[in-house]
């Protein structure tokens, strides 16, 4: 299950798995955030919050997560990983060659950190 609560004034999503992720996981995100991009046009950012990263409940969920990526990252400003997986180190080296959005990992107690990175960081775009 996945958690996505969307802060519109500060215009920032909190994604927060709950187990392995699942493909309708992604569809739900999108139903929540494709709603406020097309209105406003981009999301100043995306908070991937998760103490250890779940992964995913089966390849299709994966290549869903893949969908997600390849259809949003040109809408989305910043993704800070706030975990203390491995996966947010490795994720924030790799993302940054393959998305327009600025990638950030922060360890998973520093979530008003990567909040205010999101906000400092976009008055500058």
């Amino acid at each position: 299950m996945l958690r996505v609560t969307l802060n519109e004034e500060e215009s920032i999503a909190l994604v927060e798995p709950q187990g392995a992720l699942c493909k309708e996981d992604f569809v739900l995100a999108a139903k929540v955030i494709d709603p406020f991009i097309e209105k406003g046009g981009q999301l100043q950012g995306i908070i991937i919050y998760v103490q250890d990263f779940p992964g995913w409940d089966s390849f299709k969920a994966l290549i869903k997560h893949f969908e997600f990526i390849k259809e949003h990252h040109k809408k989305v400003g910043h993704v800070a990983l706030v975990t203390d997986s491995f996966i947010g180190e490795f994720a924030e080296h790799i993302g940054r060659h393959f998305v327009h959005a600025k990638v950030k990992h922060f360890a998973f107690n520093a979530l008003e950190e990567a909040k205010q990175w999101i906000k400092s960081d976009s008055k500058h775009v």
